[in-house]
């Protein structure tokens, strides 16, 4: 060998490697697909192409259909864009580990993301190289369309099985509710022991069924259909007196109108087992099924409340929620004006006994419309100071929700008396906005947001109110590096680049602010 041979040898072993991050996901896919092998598949490609991997992003038991709950997936994002990332490759153990998002453009987006971030994307058990060519771009959006349809068949698989599960009898997943608990029995119908909230069974032939609660819930549940169906109280007077009493619901809270119509409306308290009332699938839009489309066992749970009274609260709340002409509607509006005084569309939605104001509102065409024929016309409609007003009285206890909810993560939180910013584990800022629901005149929905840029805080939690503005819909975290402008303006439906920050409740907040053992961590 000569010394040229020689040299160019020397100048390749003393080529630096590579640096690379490693993404691993792992849902409830089969052993192949753990973190661990996915892992050793991806150290393997590295160590032959000279790549040496400075960072893990590992989101372990997330599903791929969305980015929402995939931390490490989002923090990898955060890195790219805010031009953090410390490597020049992300090596992927295949296409589905990135995601198998419905919309197979969504996948595409992120990777275009690292890419124009300078961070190449690299599949590791893929048979293409993924350089860009006609060839791997045509591959990849194969894989992705796979990668989604695979998810499609499995909800199918998964809603069948369901569906036999809930005909035989066994209760398929949510919380048991007021007056009812959650028995585990084995394989051989055997109780095992009841199920705490948050519990879940550890064994694949486990199941799961409904059975009475404590007597003092059994006891109040009664009570409950007694009043409403013989003293003839409406849901919010029993909401109060409950209140009044000092009682609190399953989860430790006040009681509402809502909670005391469920426990009114659901048939789980005369031993029914039912189910696909509200199909969420692929973790797309939420669809209310008509009834024809509901699975049901009748008669299978040990009943808490007499069938007779189950029927006649049922046929209460027919009447009172059946289809009214539009000469009702204003026979309805004119009294409540005679005995008040004054109409808004608070005052309406109190209302136990008539339609509610978005019923006004889609029947003829504006609430100032229906009053003008009943013969009212106010200077303005003042339901949004009301509401305002409502608001106001719910923020303290949402900023209390909150603090409990980082307590028990471990953190602590600060709230300033005169700004009401959070300051948590003394690191970073958190500002809260309850934003209400406005009604469009063609009936959309849309939720307008002001930013508190004056308080500079890190973390903005916007608080998006349901159509009624009586309780949340759902939590938007907008980083403060993220909000372009002091105004927002969110429809039902935003696409991902808003609804990215979007989550059904604050746990991915209290694990911003979670402790971790020294051991742990180390």
């Amino acid at each position: 060998m000569n010394g040229a041979d020689d040299l160019t040898i020397g100048s390749d072993i003393a080529a630096p490697r590579v640096r690379a991050a490693q993404y691993v996901r792992m849902s409830t896919d089969h052993q192949r697909y753990s973190t661990e092998n996915q892992a050793a598949a991806i150290k393997a490609y590295a160590d032959k192409h000279r790549m040496e991997i400075v960072r893990t992003y590992a989101d372990e038991g997330k599903s791929g259909l969305t980015i929402e709950g995939r931390d490490q997936l989002r923090a990898l994002i955060d890195d790219v864009r805010g031009h953090r990332a410390d490597f020049e490759v992300l090596l992927v153990y295949d296409v589905s580990r990135w995601g198998r998002f419905q919309d197979a453009d969504e996948s595409a987006y992120l990777e275009y993301t690292c890419r124009r971030g300078g961070v190449r994307v690299v599949y590791c058990v893929e048979q293409f190289e993924n350089d860009g060519s006609p060839t791997a771009t045509i591959i990849k959006s194969v894989k992705r369309a796979m990668a989604g349809e695979y998810s499609r068949e499995l909800s199918a698989k998964v809603f069948i099985g369901q569906c036999r599960l809930i005909e035989l009898g066994f209760r398929q997943g949510g919380a048991a509710g007021y007056g009812l608990r959650r028995q585990l029995i084995d394989g051989s119908g055997l109780r095992k022991a009841l199920l705490d909230r948050g519990e879940h069974k550890s064994l694949q032939t486990d199941r799961v069924i409904l059975v009475p609660g404590p007597e003092g819930e059994l006891a109040t549940v009664r009570r409950i259909y007694q009043l409403f169906c013989i003293t003839g109280m409406t849901e919010r007077a029993i909401a109060e007196l409950l209140n009044s009493e000092g009682r609190i619901t399953d989860m430790g809270r006040p009681w509402t109108r809502g909670v005391v119509h469920q426990i009114l409306t659901n048939e789980k308290y005369i031993g029914n087992n039912v189910f696909n009332r509200v199909s969420f699938k692929l973790k797309q839009k939420r669809v209310r099924n008509p009834p024809d489309n509901w699975i049901r066992a009748d008669g299978v749970y040990e009943p808490i409340v007499d069938r007779r009274l189950f029927d006649s609260a049922r046929d209460i709340i027919a009447d009172r929620s059946r289809a009214y002409d539009d000469d009702e509607m204003l026979a309805c509006l004119r009294q409540l004006l005679d005995d008040v005084g004054m109409l808004s569309g608070l005052v309406i939605d109190e209302q136990d006994k008539m339609p509610s104001s978005s019923a006004y509102r889609a029947r003829f065409g504006s609430l100032l419309r229906a009053y003008m024929l009943v013969g009212y016309r106010p200077d303005r409609d003042y339901q949004y100071v009301a509401i305002n007003r409502a608001l106001r009285q719910l923020h303290p206890g949402i900023v209390a929700g909150i603090v409990s909810g980082v307590s028990s993560a471990g953190g602590s939180i600060h709230v300033d008396p005169v700004s009401g910013l959070l300051l948590v584990n003394g690191e970073f800022t958190a500002s809260v906005l309850i934003v209400r629901c406005l009604q469009t005149p063609g009936g959309a929905y849309r939720w307008k947001l002001r930013f508190e840029t004056g308080l500079e805080p890190d973390i903005t939690i916007a608080v998006r109110m349901d159509a009624a503005n009586r309780a949340p819909l759902d939590y938007y975290l907008f980083p403060a590096i993220d909000v372009l402008s002091d105004r927002l303006r969110l429809r039902e439906e935003n696409g991902f680049s808003l609804d990215a920050y979007r989550f059904d409740d604050l746990g991915i907040f209290n694990n911003l602010a979670a402790r971790v053992p020294v051991e742990r961590a180390a």
